[in-house]
């Protein structure tokens, strides 16, 4: 470079006055100018390079360290590549009701409850695992047709599914896709809306397949998974443990649906339901079907049908495309260490009677009001949603052997159990109230207006609940404007004037017991008297 510096003054030196010089000038600073910048990218390069191969020095954990986790990770592997492909995604097409959104809860389960839709499906609520997409929204269309989706698990090789119904209420095509890609028709078998339930059938053969498990196993921690096809995610898989067992029925628009769903907390949102929960070993121990979310998306509780009453019912709807259930006609409550002393039962187990409809099975084999199931057909119950189970499985004609408490004595009753399907529609709904400082209740006499008002059945006698004091008694055991006491620590009452005189002899600091008509049922309710 210092060679053609010096030969560049030399030549401005010995160039002759013409307009040659300028041009000879610049050729010589371009040239210079092109070797500074070779020179210049010669003495980065190393560095440039070094800077692209940083490298860290912190090496990961051995196997043997993380040994467990490893061990687990490969077991829940091997667990989700066998569920997997038993997994269909389910695509319906139905045209809607003219006066409700498809699918759409009662008003008060909206409450509380995801609607298992999408946007769009209901007022507001969280959506529950129902639908994925376009589940729950009509297409604007003269024929109102509606798009929605949800999950649905393979139980036999020849290609029957089981679902919820309300994946599949009203449907007019059913597609399912299967977890190799393959989308087929399938053939609707049959429905349960008591359980919400449902199977579908496609035509193929050799298909995989979920085995079946006893739900009847299951303890709170056990660890689960859950799969299905949530916000239009075909074939996910979340997993979580057994949060709890028996969780009861939240739908206050029919009592007569069972409960006892599993709770858990693998996550399940909108378009999982239908999908299979099941245990480590692989096994079907439940159907998705809801979730309690305020925003619509899971939220730590998730619920599932348990197999209990999964698999009779699926087998019924396979061989008889339809299920009878059987009835008898009362309502019924969890004893619990509340109420128990009032009915003289030592250990906080059975189902306790809190109404008997008229003409019902159990009004004609004798169940009265405060009786305490405690077995069926030698079968001990632990409490309602037990009882409630065992009866709707038992085919309509039967007659079960109950034994009963009854003051503190045990009583046989044979119940022969009529057909859930012919029972009689029932009036429901809330009533009014009027008010007492003890108890912090207020009280009025039942007249023809407020029956009226309130829609209350022509058999229910007793007084109208018109106020409850804020941080009283009676808002502590949860009772409401427009309830109706029927009965006073086991004395029934017909006015407003009955139950003061019976509460009012109710020895200071110790508890009444009200049986309470709400929301179409009865119900126990103590009020524990209030503290200084």
């Amino acid at each position: 470079m210092k060679n053609l510096m010096e030969k560049m003054r030399n030549e401005r030196q010995s160039e002759p006055q013409s307009g040659q010089r300028p041009r000879r000038w610049i050729a010589s600073l371009l040239a210079f100018a092109l070797v500074a910048s070779i020179a210049t990218y010669e003495c980065l390069k190393p560095t440039v390079a070094r800077a692209a191969i940083v490298t860290s020095t912190t090496a990961p954990l051995d196997d043997n360290s993380v040994g467990a986790l490893l061990s687990l990770d490969r077991a829940m592997e091997t667990l989700a590549a066998r569920v997997t492909p038993a997994i269909v995604h389910v695509a319906v097409t139905s045209r809607a009701k003219p006066d409700q959104t498809r699918g759409e809860m009662p008003e008060d389960m909206q409450k509380f409850f995801g609607q298992f839709f999408s946007p769009g499906a209901g007022p507001g609520m969280g959506q529950g695992p129902g639908q994925g997409p376009g589940r729950g929204m009509r297409m604007p269309s003269q024929q109102q047709i509606e798009h929605g989706v949800g999950s649905g698990v393979i139980i036999s090789p020849d290609g029957y599914i089981v679902t919820n119904n309300h994946v599949v209420d009203g449907a007019t095509e059913i597609r399912v896709t299967m977890s190799d890609r393959r989308i087929l028709p399938a053939k609707l078998i049959g429905v349960d809306p008591l359980t919400d339930l449902a199977v579908i059938k496609v035509s193929a053969t050799d298909l995989p397949n979920v085995a079946w498990g006893d739900s009847t196993l299951l303890r709170p921690g056990q660890t689960v998974l859950a799969f299905g096809n949530p916000f239009g995610l075909r074939f996910t898989v979340t997993r979580g443990i057994v949060s709890a067992l028996n969780r009861p029925n939240p739908d206050l628009s029919d009592r007569h649906k069972p409960g006892e769903f599993i709770q858990t907390d693998a996550a399940i949102n909108p378009g999982n339901s239908g999908g299979p929960l099941v245990n480590a070993r692989g096994e079907l121990i439940g159907i998705n079907t809801f979730l309690i979310s305020s925003s619509g998306s899971f939220s730590g509780a998730g619920f599932a049908i348990p197999t209990q009453i999964v698999k009779p019912t699926v087998d019924a709807l396979i061989r008889d495309g339809k299920v009878s259930h059987g009835y008898m006609g009362v309502g019924i409550a969890d004893v619990t260490p509340e109420n128990a002393k009032f009915f003289d039962v030592a250990d906080n187990m059975g189902a306790l009677v809190t109404q008997v409809e008229p003409g019902s099975p159990g009004e004609k084999a004798g169940l009265r009001v405060g009786d305490v199931v405690k077995e069926l057909n030698g079968k001990k119950m632990n409490d309602a949603g037990e009882l409630q189970v065992e009866v709707g499985q038992k085919t309509p004609g039967t007659t079960i052997h109950l034994q009963v408490l009854r003051d503190g004595k045990d009583v046989n009753v044979p119940v022969t159990l009529a057909d859930i399907n012919n029972r009689k529609e029932e009036v429901s709904e809330n009533t009014g109230e009027h008010g007492k400082a003890r108890w912090g209740l207020g009280l009025a006499d039942m007249t023809p207006d407020t029956r009226n008002q309130i829609q209350v059945p022509r058999d229910v006698q007793g007084a109208v609940i018109e106020q409850v004091q804020p941080g009283s008694s009676a808002e502590d055991a949860g009772l409401q404007p427009g309830d109706v006491i029927l009965e006073v620590n086991r004395h029934k009452v017909q006015s407003a004037a009955d139950v003061q005189q019976n509460l009012g002899k109710v020895p200071a600091g110790q508890n009444a017991l009200l049986l309470i008509w709400s929301n179409g049922g009865n119900s126990f309710r103590v009020l524990h008297p209030t503290q200084g």
